[in-house]
């Protein structure tokens, strides 16, 4: 089968953390991709959930702003900033 090449951009210590990660476990970073696209190509999408943490949503980022500039003001206690269920 023909060979293609892929270039891609990416954060330096995030390839270094995967190249020590696939050294690790006795690959190269090139097998851990092509095991990645195999895989995505037989499940017909990502091998694994994709989502968003709630904590960066912008009603959250709203609220911490909001809490941050009342506790700055002298307001509230730091407390305010923590919501956890009951």
């Amino acid at each position: 089968m023909p060979q293609a090449n892929i270039n891609i951009r990416m954060d330096e210590e995030l390839k270094h953390d995967m190249e020590d990660l696939c050294q690790r476990i006795g690959m190269n970073l090139t097998t851990a991709i092509t095991i990645f696209f195999k895989k995505a190509v037989m499940e017909q999408g990502i091998p694994f959930q994709v989502s968003t943490d709630p904590f960066y949503s912008e009603t959250n980022q709203t609220r911490i702003r909001e809490a941050i500039a009342r506790l700055n003001a002298g307001i509230g206690t730091e407390h305010e900033l923590i919501e956890a269920d009951g």
